[in-house]
């Protein structure tokens, strides 16, 4: 997912601010290290405040998942991967989109529902669903370019466009996962590498055709 955009607590209604403060803090430390007073902090709200608009934390970590939903999905529509006029070509765009947005600190490129998913799968059902709404929300919209894709190649195989556009968000997620543990960007950045070249194979695009 992008690169937040940090405002100053001066910008946007106390839902706002701490929503994105609930953005940037839990990539940064975890949904269970995060307290409520470390998001009143970073918002410049009180706890009056915080419980005004959140009946708990739980809830304020559904509504974080909702409002990265809502701002990512203006961010990727918005993205130049969907400019070229071939199909597999917007595939691959959006694979380089994804690579060339991995920059700055893992905290700042990382993907909220993705870390909150990990964490409360199993401990808040429903963060956990609202994050799965998220993810698969984003999957959905790969869809119709690789179908595109498949018809204009005349690919037919056991796997689905579906099915690859979810592969796509295991990458994606993996090698976020990887540039935490070895506390490096580059193992992402290489993980989508590996995902553009998977993708020509399965698409039959041999080194002659990508020149």
């Amino acid at each position: 997912m992008p690169r937040p955009t940090k405002q100053s607590p001066e910008r946007g209604s106390a839902r706002t601010r701490l929503l994105d403060a609930a953005r940037d803090i839990i990539r940064a430390k975890g949904f269970a290290a995060t307290s409520v007073d470390d998001l009143c902090r970073a918002a410049d709200v009180t706890k009056g405040a915080f419980f005004h608009h959140f009946g708990s934390k739980d809830a304020l970590g559904v509504a974080a998942a909702y409002y990265w939903a809502e701002t990512t999905t203006a961010f990727f529509a918005a993205a130049p991967y969907h400019a070229p006029a071939d199909p597999l070509d917007r595939i691959l765009a959006y694979v380089a989109f994804r690579k060339a947005i991995i920059m700055g600190e893992i905290a700042e490129f990382t993907c909220l529902v993705g870390t909150l998913a990990q964490e409360v799968y199993a401990s808040a059902p429903d963060i956990r669903d609202a994050c799965g709404r998220s993810i698969f929300g984003h999957t959905a919209t790969l869809e119709a370019d690789i179908e595109a894709a498949r018809r204009d190649r005349g690919i037919i195989s056991d796997w689905t466009a579906e099915s690859l556009a979810r592969h796509t968000q295991a990458v994606i997620q993996g090698g976020f996962v990887l540039a935490k543990a070895g506390n490096d960007p580059e193992l992402a950045r290489e993980s989508l590498d590996h995902l553009d070249r998977y993708i020509r194979h399965l698409f039959h695009v041999t080194e002659e055709d990508a020149k």
